[in-house]
């Protein structure tokens, strides 16, 4: 790391990104291709922020389940971006297998796809035939969906409303709730329907199931996470000409008395034109200098909401298909990561437990002892198969809580501070904490930084909306 001024005035613009997640790594890449100098700077040894891989014996493993879908152009980018696109690729129709394991004849399949049909009869069939409602739900489900599909997102008052009181009051039952909208929304939001701000249910479901046939297509990684967004990233970065310093944790940033700022870490300090923060809200907040937001407060009202993965390995294969989602029991989405994670005998399954408020502290011989059960009822061939691990990991902070009234919470890019701007899934994209949040804002963020620096904006991507 150099000491001191690292770019003479007049020289080559530089900038330093703080953060290297999805959001730090696009806003690096953004700003290189348009021609900045650029250093990226992140305290942990790896790059992929929350999205991330590691090693248990001989498996690569991902530390949660993370999905995409056809409307997430960003992160769709992102993967083109860094040449990874082949390796988490979408599904060629939506089709999401639903087993209800708590039906009194017994468990029964039911399944949410769609036909090559314009919306919204893409999925009337579907509906029509989804074993999971009754036909009075299902009925109502289509009138709710058409009363979502005239909702203004524009509109600020949404956010102020929750998602669960207007299901209640659209006419949808607790099991309509439990079969359709949270199966859906609890995945995407991190929350159930009663705790979700409507803005942001009615965005995700009016760009995923409302918008093009397409939207709600399934993407998902066939390699580990590590490989997309720390090898192939870093690769790209490299390629752009960023510095990336990894194990470097930022202690301060200040701005100087010549218009330009000053980064520390420890034992050096890295000038800069610009500085794009691209972390957590709370460590944002630590970072911000005086007087960089009107209310800086308000990132600390930003609530959190946890992701807990339950990690099982079996010595047989004990599910068929690549993924599933579950009703009647605790257990939400499981995905089969055999292949991706280097086993070669027998199967590796990870559950994805979204909105995990009651269990993310639990011991790990509590969880065995509550989801083995459930993970033999949902997979009859779980029982009498032998788990050669479990283990779990635990994201406490995985997403910002989309409650009502966040919106309102969400800074956009730009900071009252010149040369001072904000990325991360957290800040004002309009979409709640997902991979596609995270490199939008990422791209914002660079679009904010190109502007002030007087720079074109032309090779951004075409999905680039600046966050004021």
């Amino acid at each position: 790391m150099t000491q001191g001024n690292d770019v003479p005035h007049g020289g080559t613009r530089h900038t330093v990104v703080i953060g290297g997640g999805l959001a730090g790594v696009t806003a690096a890449l953004s700003l290189a291709d348009a021609g900045v100098r650029v250093t990226l700077l992140e305290g942990r040894p790896r790059l992929g922020g929350l999205a991330f891989s590691f090693r248990r014996g001989g498996l690569t493993v991902d530390n949660g389940q993370h999905v995409y879908l056809r409307c997430c152009t960003a992160y769709r980018w992102f993967l083109d971006r860094v040449e990874g696109a082949a390796l988490a690729p979408l599904q060629e129709r939506l089709d999401v297998p639903v087993v209800d394991v708590a039906r009194p004849e017994g468990r029964r399949l039911g399944r949410i796809r769609r036909d090559p049909l314009p919306v919204p009869l893409h999925l009337a069939r579907s509906l029509a035939t989804y074993p999971h409602l009754s036909p009075a739900d299902r009925a109502g489900a289509v009138r709710a969906a058409l009363a979502l599909g005239r909702l203004d997102l524009a509109d600020p008052a949404l956010d102020a409303r929750d998602f669960g009181g207007w299901l209640a009051a659209h006419g949808q039952s607790p099991r309509a709730v439990e079969a359709l909208w949270d199966l859906v929304g609890v995945a995407t939001l991190n929350a159930v329907a009663g705790d979700c701000s409507l803005a942001l249910a009615a965005m995700v479901f009016k760009t995923g199931l409302l918008s093009d046939p397409g939207a709600a297509d399934i993407g998902w990684a066939r390699v580990p996470l590590g490989e997309l967004h720390d090898r192939l990233a870093r690769k790209a970065l490299d390629s752009a000409g960023v510095r990336t310093e990894v194990r470097t944790r930022v202690t301060s940033v200040s701005p100087d008395e010549n218009g330009r700022w000053s980064v520390r870490v420890p034992g050096a300090t890295v000038d800069a034109d610009a500085v794009v923060l691209a972390v957590p809200q709370r460590e944002a907040h630590g970072l911000l200098p005086a007087g960089a937001l009107d209310d800086p407060g308000r990132l600390l009202e930003i609530g959190t909401a946890p992701i807990l993965n339950i990690h099982v390995v079996y010595d047989r294969k004990v599910l068929n298909a690549p993924f599933l989602t579950a009703l009647g029991t605790p257990l939400q989405w499981v995905f089969d990561r055999t292949d991706a994670s280097g086993l070669t005998e027998g199967q590796y399954l990870a559950v994805s437990q979204s909105a995990a408020h009651d269990d993310i502290e639990e011991p790990v011989a509590a969880l065995r002892e509550r989801y083995l059960p459930e993970l033999e009822r949902l997979l009859p061939r779980a029982r009498g198969a032998g788990v050669r691990d479990f283990f779990v990991t635990r994201e406490r902070t995985a997403t910002f809580a989309p409650a009502p009234g966040v919106g309102r919470l969400r800074p956009g890019a730009r900071t009252k501070a010149p040369g001072l701007y904000l990325a991360g899934a957290w800040t004002a994209t309009g979409w709640p904490a997902t991979m596609e949040s995270a490199v939008r804002s990422g791209v914002g963020a660079a679009g904010a930084v190109l502007g002030a620096l007087g720079r074109s904006r032309a090779v951004l991507p075409d999905f680039f909306e600046e966050a004021a």
